[in-house]
């Protein structure tokens, strides 16, 4: 039967090409994934990752005699030579996409001994490089690699392709075999989350390309965003009555459509899409982040920022992100490698291989609605993307296909148009279905410590284009750039190499935009309540809080200063007609003079239907009243690779981030860990994040923090074995 081990543990690294034989005492112990360089979280210069790096790893194999042994790679940024106990397996190009090695005739009894030899080069023949681009790739065996050992008769690729969702639902899965012989079988076996089976067949097999049907299933439920149910397939590959194989795939069941009338239809249902893009990469870590920092970017985005898709900015993401966007219900829009360039006929061949690799990857997961099969705003090329459209069709007839570009006339080869629409207002559709791709952004970066009325407007940009976006019946929707800020290369982003386009800064730690898209969300999933401002006399324009804006999605508020309220007000309908939620804007005088004996707080009261819903309150006075940490998860396993962010605010008496408190702050880790990140660190815009690394045992972590005169704060992980 299949066997498939987890290869991150017991590598060792080396920032440099070192011969095949060298001692291991020129090496390091890390656990994957990995990057090959550790960063400051600003003024990173991509130079930096740009070398060849060596790793190894000793293993040995159980008996595996008459089986076939397979290394599965996810992905290495950016060229990748791999041996095996001195012997060449061979060389992959890309970092995004997945590749594999058999390694049967290479393994020795006893140990054996891998090499891999990451050259992280931006190298100008392999997507997305060849031109400018704006984002950094960095570097090392960023993702996981899994020792696959298999029957010499095993499925190589399945296919499950669920139908007819809105009547009897129905699934053909189509499986590819490695070789075919006589008395080969599969029972393909349709289970629900809880286990229960809901259909079985059985079928005989006499190609290396079958497909298994299942008509009329009953009782099933659909894939949805409020209830994204998960079905799991599981084939059994017998030979004369014996087990030789099993694998499995989880699947839902679901019908979307980009239609011509404009609309988008999730299961029968028109549905305004909503939602941002999405870089992989991090602070200090690069793009090397496990498993449960990969979740936590989906449940932010569904969870925090109430999206309903996310576009997979520039290149196929890591299958641990999609596998959360399936759990959690986000749809996905996922788009091959590149960024404006096209390079020559090796160049394109890679294209076309990404395309396969990132479908025949992907095309089971029930969030991925669209295929992005065209470099991210490149120029019209009718014979490339005819190519990758004609292959995306080939290989998933179920799911259309996009293709973004940054100017309207473009040719639509593809079966939904993509434009990243910038200037205010939208540009009118000439071809349907169309769906906006990209806003704001780098039409206006803003930084968490800017000044308010550039944050404010930030926000305010969002909620038009969103609003315009809502109104308009000929478009699907609108992605808008970005979620988190990223770093960059220096033609591009700020002079700190990072474009600040985030409605959250890198750390994943909202703006005042964040606030605006959390507004959108239904008060039923939370109720939103925010004052726009940090309620000082100075941090305008010509002094003073006019107007006071309020991201909520309560249908009144009260406003109030010290103890006298200023009147209750309504959401700004005629300027934002179109939104679930429009924001409140209230004009008014200076409400307090600062120069006066008395300087009040401000409290802004939410209702909805009349009854108190949520109140938030700032002081006046700016003070620093403690150090607020957050973690995401209380609990980390003990395999050296598994993360957390601990995010550190500086907050008034309310809790309040100070965003011009750019103190200090340090930190003491207490356990079997790692602290990553700077230490200390600055507090920008009033906040900053590091990561915690697990060790190898199993207990408790400590991290505490503290500034000048506040006390100190920790926070602590359980370490599960």
């Amino acid at each position: 039967m299949r066997h498939v081990e987890n290869f991150n543990q017991d590598w060792l690294f080396t920032p440099r090409k070192v011969d095949l034989h060298a001692p291991d005492d020129w090496f390091g112990q890390i656990t994957l994934p990995h990057t090959n360089k550790l960063f400051k979280s600003r003024f990173v210069d991509n130079r930096e990752y740009q070398f060849i790096s060596t790793y190894r790893k000793r293993f040995s194999v159980d008996e595996t005699t008459g089986k076939r042994v397979f290394l599965d790679f996810d992905g290495v940024m950016l060229q990748s030579t791999v041996y095996l106990n001195s012997q060449l397996l061979g060389e992959h190009a890309g970092g995004y996409t997945p590749f594999s090695f058999e390694i049967t005739d290479y393994l020795v009894n006893g140990e054996n001994i891998l090499t891999v030899y990451v050259d992280s080069t931006e190298n100008e023949s392999i997507p997305p490089y060849g031109g400018r681009v704006d984002y950094l790739t960095f570097g090392g065996i960023y993702r996981d690699v899994y020792l696959r050992v298999v029957h010499p008769c095993h499925i190589v690729r399945v296919f499950a392709r669920p139908l007819d969702a809105l009547e009897t639902p129905r699934l053909e899965c189509d499986i590819q075999l490695s070789v075919v012989r006589t008395g080969l079988s599969i029972e393909a076996i349709l289970e629900d989350a809880q286990g229960n089976e809901i259909a079985r067949q059985l079928q005989q097999i006499d190609a290396d390309n079958v497909t298994i049907s299942f008509p009329a299933l009953h009782h099933i439920e659909l894939w949805s965003l409020e209830n994204p149910v998960l079905y799991n397939l599981i084939l059994n590959l017998s030979e004369d009555g014996q087990y030789i194989d099993r694998e499995s795939v989880s699947i839902g069941f679901r019908s979307t459509e980009f239609s011509e009338d404009g609309n988008f239809y999730l299961n029968g249902q028109p549905l305004k899409l909503f939602g941002l893009n999405r870089h992989q990469t991090y602070p200090y870590i690069g793009a090397a982040a496990p498993a449960r920092l990969q979740a936590l970017d989906a449940d932010i985005l569904k969870y925090e920022l109430g999206c309903n898709i996310v576009r997979t900015s520039h290149y196929p993401q890591s299958p641990h992100f999609l596998k959360r966007c399936d759990e959690i219900g986000l749809l996905v829009f996922e788009e091959i490698p590149g960024w404006q360039h096209i390079g020559d006929e090796a160049w394109q061949a890679i294209v076309l291989r990404d395309v396969r690799a990132m479908i025949e990857r992907d095309r089971n997961h029930p969030s991925i609605i669209l295929w992005g099969v065209r470099i991210n705003e490149s120029p019209d090329n009718d014979d490339l993307y005819g190519q990758t459209n004609a292959l995306a069709h080939e290989l998933d007839p179920t799911r259309q296909t996009g293709g973004v570009r940054n100017f309207i006339a473009s040719n639509k080869l593809e079966d939904v148009f993509t434009l990243n629409d910038f200037p205010p207002g939208i540009q009118k559709p000439v071809h349907k279905p169309h769906l906006i791709t990209e806003f704001v952004g780098h039409m206006f970066p803003t930084k968490t410590w800017d000044q308010e009325e550039r944050r404010i407007e930030h926000a305010l940009h969002h909620a038009r284009k969103h609003n315009d976006l809502t109104g308009c019946a000929d478009i699907a929707g609108g992605i808008g750039w970005c979620a988190f800020d990223y770093h960059t290369h220096r033609e591009f982003g700020s002079g700190d190499r990072i474009c600040h386009h985030g409605v959250m800064d890198i750390f994943r730690l909202p703006k005042m935009a964040a606030y605006f898209y959390r507004s959108q969300k239904s008060p039923e999933d939370k109720v939103v309540l925010y004052a726009a401002t940090n309620w000082s006399m100075g941090d305008r324009s010509g002094s003073g809080n006019n107007p006071l804006v309020v991201f909520s999605n309560c249908n009144e508020i009260e406003v109030i200063t010290g103890d006298s309220s200023q009147g209750r007000f309504q959401p700004d309908v005629e300027n934002y007609p179109n939104l679930r939620n429009p924001p409140f804007v209230v004009r008014w005088g200076t409400p307090y003079n600062p120069w006066g004996s008395e300087i009040y707080d401000l409290t802004v009261n939410g209702f909805l239907n009349g009854e108190l819903a949520a109140q938030h309150r700032i002081a006046s006075d700016h003070l620093p009243r403690k150090l607020r940490l957050s973690i995401h998860t209380s609990t980390l396993k003990a395999d050296g690779s598994d993360m957390t962010r601990i995010a550190v605010q500086i907050v008034d008496k309310y809790g309040n981030v100070l965003p011009y408190q750019q103190r200090i702050v340090e930190f003491r880790l207490e356990g079997d860990g790692e602290l990553i990140g700077e230490n200390p660190a600055v507090l920008s815009g009033g906040q900053v994040a590091c990561y915690v690394r697990s060790g190898k045992s199993a207990g408790q972590i400590t991290v505490t923090a503290w500034s000048a005169d506040l006390p100190e704060e920790s926070v602590t992980l359980q370490i599960e074995a």
